[in-house]
């Protein structure tokens, strides 16, 4: 299992620990605004998004209204940010919600 995240198609940011991005869809949908993999760096307080889903490419933020804070790490309230060069941890980019 593998700690992942998607945007679904009414802007959640959904994380959790699946096989397949497709596992965090919530019911009905076929599809959502892209995905990653996510991992908390408690020295820094933030959780770190990178990488993409293989089943809905590259996430795009410009749909991420809110954040799902029922599931472990949206309980944290920790900052995200999302790094588009993962291998890189010094350029972030911090993801902006509505």
């Amino acid at each position: 299992m593998y700690n992942k995240f998607i945007i679904t198609l009414d802007g959640e940011i959904k994380f959790g620990n699946v096989y397949l991005h497709r596992e965090l869809l919530p019911e009905g949908d076929q599809t959502c605004h892209g995905g990653g993999l996510w991992k908390i760096d408690n020295q820094r307080g933030c959780i770190l998004l990178y990488g993409r889903s293989f089943d809905f490419g590259l996430p795009d933020f410009y749909y991420a209204k809110r954040v799902n804070k029922t599931e472990w790490p949206g309980l944290l309230h920790y900052q995200m940010f999302y790094m588009r060069k993962w291998a890189d941890e010094e350029i972030l980019e911090p993801v902006l919600l509505e």
